[in-house]
């Protein structure tokens, strides 16, 4: 690998639908990273119902411009980085753009949009993307793919450390130590924020989410709805395993409002997420003393408390990302520049044991710059 420090830009679209993150990163090798600037392009209530529809059946037409759309949105955010870090597009290496998921069926296929030619003319630079499809047709999930950051930056380096990432959906990293791959496993648990915010927005429509827990703090958990949505076959899948709003979505989200209505319904999602979350870990994750979180849930005070209580019966001490590295929030876009730096070099970023894959493989379609 280039012995010269590579600069690129990482962009990241959940499943939370809340905006899109850019981190701009220096790597000194794949197994050291700096963050030197961060920012999300927020989604409009318009843009936010635009990937909705898409969520929900567009036609043809609408998808095909909403591929358009998402590639604009994401060359907003690396306008806004390239500014805040006061650097011009010619010192960025490359952009490595997740895209928007919009449909994920392992193990046949796992559909991102936004177009990459539009960041390739806009800024002349590559862009690498598409990082899920190759995985998928050699047999894997396509999911998660942080986990190759896990192993690479965040593991501990004198024992096992899990890695939590509450977005949209909830993902867990099991990394022996830092930067080898004895035994690293990663799997989704199920639901994040996803369908605590989607009753949050049932309950009050004038709120994007559950912001501060104001909502769950309020409520009272349902204990009969969460024990019957514990029920539900994925939480029983053993890994590897994904999932993401084909699953849990609006459609639960609106099943739990209607069976328990209000504040309580949002306490309720909360539990749902926590518990799943929990039992996850006890059911598959080897020991480890402490789990690290990121992502939206580990800002949400009602979720991480009881997520904290959850993991302390079984002798784990939950931590948040910031704590140890960086703003947690920039974690996954970190996360796909590292995935698009090791495109580039060649080098496999799928980890077959987090996947299900037949084999590592070099991820991502290359747009030239």
């Amino acid at each position: 690998m280039t012995e010269r420090p590579a600069i690129g830009i990482g962009l990241m679209s959940g499943t939370s639908l809340d905006g899109m993150d850019a981190a701009m990163v220096r790597f000194h090798g794949p197994t050291h990273a700096d963050l030197i600037a961060f920012i999300t392009r927020p989604y409009s209530a318009a843009e936010r119902a635009s990937i909705q529809r898409g969520l929900d059946g567009a036609t043809a037409a609408e998808l095909a411009r909403l591929h358009a759309a998402i590639a604009g949105w994401a060359a907003d955010a690396v306008e806004q980085v390239l500014a805040t870090a006061h650097a011009p597009a010619s010192a960025v290496d490359f952009i490595a753009m997740h895209g928007q998921t919009v449909w994920h069926e392992p193990p046949l296929v796992s559909w991102q949009l936004g177009e990459p030619a539009v960041l390739a003319e806009r800024f002349g630079r590559p862009v690498v993307s598409n990082f899920r499809s190759r995985d998928v047709a050699a047999g894997g999930q396509g999911a998660p793919l942080v986990p190759a950051a896990d192993v690479l930056l965040f593991g501990a380096t004198d024992g096992p450390r899990v890695l939590l990432n509450v977005g949209g959906m909830a993902n867990v990293t099991y990394v022996g130590r830092r930067a080898i791959d004895d035994g690293a496993m990663a799997f989704d648990t199920g639901p994040g924020v996803v369908l605590i915010d989607a009753v949050a927005r049932l309950v009050d429509p004038s709120l994007p989410y559950d912001r501060d827990g104001a909502l769950a703090a309020r409520g009272t958990v349902d204990e009969a709805e969460v024990t019957r949505l514990l029920s539900d076959e994925f939480f029983s899948q053993p890994p590897p395993r994904s999932t993401g709003r084909e699953h849990f979505g609006d459609a639960m989200a609106r099943e739990i409002h209607r069976r328990v209505p209000g504040f309580d319904g949002v306490a309720t999602a909360v539990a749902l997420t926590a518990r799943s979350i929990a039992r996850a870990i006890h059911d598959w994750v080897p020991g480890a003393p402490e789990v690290v979180v990121s992502g939206g849930g580990a800002r949400h005070p009602v979720l991480f408390d009881s997520l904290a209580a959850a993991l302390g019966t079984q002798g784990r001490r939950l931590r948040r990302f910031d704590e140890l590295f960086f703003d947690g929030d920039a974690k996954e876009a970190v996360a796909f520049a590292l995935l698009g730096y090791l495109t580039l070099h060649g080098q496999p970023a799928s980890l077959p044991s987090c996947t299900g894959a037949r084999g590592a493989r070099v991820l991502g379609s290359i747009t030239p710059g």
